[in-house]
């Protein structure tokens, strides 16, 4: 299943390569990526869908948070993506 997360990046040497790799090490695979410039920071937004049923969208997202100069926006709603795949109890 396909999430698409929204995300202010910072103008940062590196900062999208950084988020880029978070991504892929914490085991999704970016079916889509779309960077846009919104002023002081860019504005983007990836679908990412896990590589196995065990990966969760919400603690990719979590991740996301700690990374220094990124924060997650409001979910972008898409009539093709999910917003978020809960996490298993």
């Amino acid at each position: 299943m396909t999430s698409q997360i929204h995300i202010q990046l910072d103008y940062s040497e590196g900062s999208l390569q950084r988020l880029i790799g978070l991504i892929e090490r914490r085991g999704f695979h970016i079916d889509q990526l779309a960077v846009s410039d919104a002023g002081a920071h860019r504005e983007v937004r990836v679908a990412v869908r896990g590589r196995d049923d065990g990966r969760c969208t919400e603690v990719l997202g979590r991740q996301i948070d700690r990374m220094i100069g990124a924060r997650r926006l409001a979910p972008a709603s898409s009539p093709h993506l999910e917003e978020a795949v809960p996490c298993p109890a």
